[in-house]
């Protein structure tokens, strides 16, 4: 049984949008992370939250 595809769509209710998004910046950084140890390349990240606060990662990798 595979997944099922789920409409890409913006989330109206404002609290739903900022738990999404943060459970979300969660795995984008960790991804990112994951990607600067794995390839050994330089990841920069930012991002702003639906509130304007602004996220940043940096995965600068020493060679």
């Amino acid at each position: 049984m595979g997944r099922v595809k789920l409409q890409i769509k913006r989330i109206e209710n404002n609290t739903n949008r900022q738990v999404t998004y943060s459970k979300r910046r969660n795995g984008l950084m960790k991804k990112a992370f994951e990607i600067s140890v794995l390839c050994e390349v330089d990841v920069g990240l930012l991002m702003f939250s639906p509130s304007g606060r602004v996220s940043v990662f940096a995965g600068n990798n020493k060679r």
